[in-house]
């Protein structure tokens, strides 16, 4: 069926005379008119939002709140008895060989009371507790902890412990023959907190002048150049305040913030390009500034419309993890989507109505020279021409590759990684770290179970912990020690279990379920009105896998199913509609592979400056799911509604899709060169995590703008030929969003010149 047949209002012409219809095309005329108020209502909607969430301040994200399941029970009894966890340091003091004092010996024994003591100077730690009462000496006698509390508030003790770290490091110089290092809650989570915020610092610096450098090479001038990006900006702005105001009903994580920043940036530039690139493009084929502005906001403003609700179903997919940070992702990056969306059917009209030629400013002769003979039309020409002769060759050939790229995604293995899988060998406290585990096996994280019971100290619950403490051990799970510490007054008891296992994620969680599942049932399965949740770094890691393995259904489900929908109801297609969520998934799929090839299996890994770590870690096949799934749709959308609006002009299949293809091919290729360089910088950063998903967010989006783009979309319109257009009857209830330009915006038959030089010069 095809779009002058069975296709209802989308195929139906309209009179020359028609105005702007679908609300793209409504902003984008109302704004052009009136330039300053929609400019000074942008400006005035930044200030305001900025300043009200600033007043209100961002409500951060709680233990409570970031998991279901056991970790959020232990969670909610600690903050409804109103104790605080404390942050727990330990001082490891060893041998450096094996011929060097044992903890017996005297040099040990003085090396020991000057940790204390020095540690006990500072005044930010409670009294330390020696090894020698505390019994916390390794089997073979040769290594012993400190241990001691940060005072105050734990959430903030990593700010505190500097002054610690310090007094331990002047022990250690005047006692060479052994070697004492800090490690615990405090000073990891220093460590953790510097590396990501300094990992994150490097990112968000860098991406901006990455992507105004790509801009001025795409426009050669610098006022065109600037626009996008400080309307990305400004997007980002306020969508910061709005965080402010929203975390009051969902917190938010400091994740969260660099999420968005990194989402708004890519969309925000994205959604600016499509627009001014039609609009230039416009220009150059000789129209007047109103007409040009009106083209632009019919049809690259409708498909920012389109792509941009896409992008924040995908990303309210994230709301169905159930997971905190993941929730406050998803909730940052679907409102930095539509304000940068809002933006760009908005403000940027009139912007452009007011600066008409004066966006050429600044212009780059250089650059621009380089641009005009650049050839990428022509180069996307030839490349559609072949395609475009041998669709069932290019079908075969482009998803052959596809698929063979994916394969190893099937046998992908996620895990939560381990310190060293995540830093690597060159931070000392990731060796501090395998030295404590070797010598206390789980000390450095051990499993916490959480009592609480009507009365605490009653003979029973009594009976039931030491039952606990003894069962721990005999039954293989831990090595011990096993300590109990009672907070009588609010009815609470912890439990400290180190489990076997230590570093090793997979053996600490078969320790950690055999508590969970025989010594927790034995020792408290008959006390009625006791609760004993088990928490830790082990089952917080394996809590937080379980639940978003469990959420990827659903997630998946719901961004497929709602993407399908909207597609389906802006073009009036059921073909475009299926393809559109086949060729997305074909191009997460492939950047599935790819992670696993190179993190998992550790071929071409160092060409990324990363190792094998043997998995590819915990959240992120869902996040680049969400991530890749709502982006891929900007260059889909782009080009597709390029290819309908020629259709519906009257040109044949093959030629609507040349059309399509060849007049978008330079903003979808310089929309992904500044989204592959923006996350590509993020595979520069030293977190094997942050890696991960540079490198797989910058694959993705490689893929989709060229194979999927250039090669599977047009092979498979191709084949199609006017079923492409197919929209059954019986759906025609369904409401119309194909909103057209006029008629008369472009005569029948007319080709834009790829590289012509009429009217404004300068081409995308």
């Amino acid at each position: 069926m095809g779009l002058t047949g069975n296709t209802g209002a989308a195929g139906r012409a309209r009179p020359a005379h028609a105005g702007p219809r679908g609300l793209a095309a409504r902003a984008g005329s109302w704004s052009a008119r009136h330039r300053w108020a929609a400019v000074g209502v942008w400006v005035l909607f930044v200030v305001v939002t900025m300043f009200a969430g600033s007043a209100v301040g961002q409500e951060k994200l709680k233990p409570t709140d970031q998991l279901k399941g056991e970790t959020s029970q232990a969670a909610r009894i600690i903050d409804e008895a109103g104790i605080e966890d404390p942050a727990t340091e330990r001082v490891l003091i060893s041998a450096r060989d094996a011929g060097g004092p044992a903890a017996k010996a005297p040099e040990f024994r003085a090396a020991v009371d000057a940790v204390m003591k020095a540690v006990a100077a500072t005044g930010e730690a409670t009294e330390p507790v020696s090894p020698y009462s505390s019994g916390a000496i390794s089997k073979d006698g040769r290594s012993a902890l400190v241990q001691f509390d940060v005072r105050g508030d734990p959430e903030t003790a990593g700010d505190r412990v500097e002054p610690l770290l310090k007094a331990v490091a002047k022990v250690q110089e005047q006692h060479e023959s052994l070697r004492i290092e800090q490690i615990g809650a405090a000073s990891m989570n220093r460590t953790f907190d510097k590396a990501f915020g300094d990992d994150f610092k490097q990112a968000e610096y860098s991406a901006v002048p990455v992507a105004l450098g790509i801009l001025l090479i795409a426009f050669g001038a610098l006022v065109a150049a600037l626009i996008p990006v400080v309307l990305a900006i400004t997007a980002i702005m306020a969508t910061m305040g709005l965080m402010g105001l929203v975390s009051h009903v969902i917190p938010m994580s400091d994740t969260a913030n660099s999420v968005m920043l990194l989402v708004g940036l890519a969309v925000g530039v994205d959604y600016c390009l499509f627009y001014l690139r039609r609009e230039r493009e416009e220009r150059a084929a000789g129209r007047d500034k109103e007409t040009a502005i009106r083209i632009a906001a019919a049809t690259s403003g409708r498909a920012v419309v389109v792509s941009g609700v896409t992008v924040c179903i995908a990303m309210a997919g994230m709301l169905f993890t159930g997971v905190g940070d993941f929730e406050s992702m998803g909730l940052a990056s679907l409102i930095v989507v539509a304000v940068a969306m809002v933006g760009s059917v908005t403000v940027l009209p009139a912007l452009l109505s007011l600066l008409g030629d004066r966006v050429e400013k600044g212009r780059l002769p250089f650059l621009a020279k380089l641009k005009k003979g650049n050839g990428e039309s022509r180069f996307w020409r030839a490349v559609l021409g072949r395609v475009l002769r041998r669709p069932v060759a290019s079908l075969v050939v482009a998803t052959g590759v596809l698929a063979a790229i994916a394969l190893p995604a099937l046998g992908m293995k996620t895990q939560e990684l381990k310190l060293d899988q995540e830093f690597g060998s060159s931070m000392p406290i990731v060796a501090t770290y395998e030295r404590l585990n070797e010598a206390f096996p789980g000390g450095a994280e051990p499993a916490a179970v959480v009592v609480r019971a009507g009365d605490i100290d009653g003979a029973a619950v009594k009976s039931a912990i030491d039952r606990f403490s003894k069962e721990a051990v005999s039954s293989g799970a831990s090595e011990g020690p096993v300590e109990v510490t009672v907070h009588a007054d609010e009815n609470v008891a912890f439990i400290s279990v180190p489990l076997i296992g230590g570093s090793d994620q997979e053996r600490a969680e078969k320790s950690l379920d055999l508590l969970r599942d025989k010594v927790r049932p034995a020792a408290f399965g008959s006390l009625s009105d006791v609760d004993a949740p088990i928490t830790g770094q082990v089952a917080g890691s394996k809590d937080f896998t379980d639940q978003i393995t469990a959420s990827v259904a659903p997630v998946f489900g719901f961004v497929v199913v709602f993407a399908f929908v909207l597609m389906l109801l802006s073009f009036r297609s059921v073909t475009i509609a299926i393809t559109s969520v086949l060729l997305n998934l074909l191009s997460v799929a492939a950047a599935y592979g790819i992670l696993t090839i190179v993190f998992q299996h550790g071929w071409g890994a160092s060409l990324v400056g990363a190792e094998g770590v043997g998995a590819v870690v915990a959240w992120l096949p869902l996040f680049l799911f969400v991530i890749l799934f709502g982006l891929s749709m900007d260059y889909h959308v782009f080009v597709v509604s390029r290819i309908r609006e020629a259709k519906v002009r009257g040109r044949s299949t093959d030629e609507a899709i040349t059309h399509g293809v060849v007049t978008t091919a330079g903003v979808v290729t310089s929309a992904a060169v500044i989204m592959v360089a923006v996350f590509a910088i993020f595979g520069t950063l030293s977190m094997q995590s942050m890696k991960q998903m540079g490198v797989g967010l910058a694959a993705a989006v490689l893929i989709d703008a060229t194979v999927i783009r250039g090669v599977l979309l047009p092979a498979v319109m191709a084949l199609l030929g006017e079923r492409n257009w197919y929209f059954p009857r019986w759906l025609h209830w369904l409401p119309d969003l194909t909103h057209d330009e006029p008629q008369d915006a472009e005569p029948l038959g007319a080709e834009p010149e790829p590289d012509g030089d009429r009217g404004v010069p300068v081409r995308v």
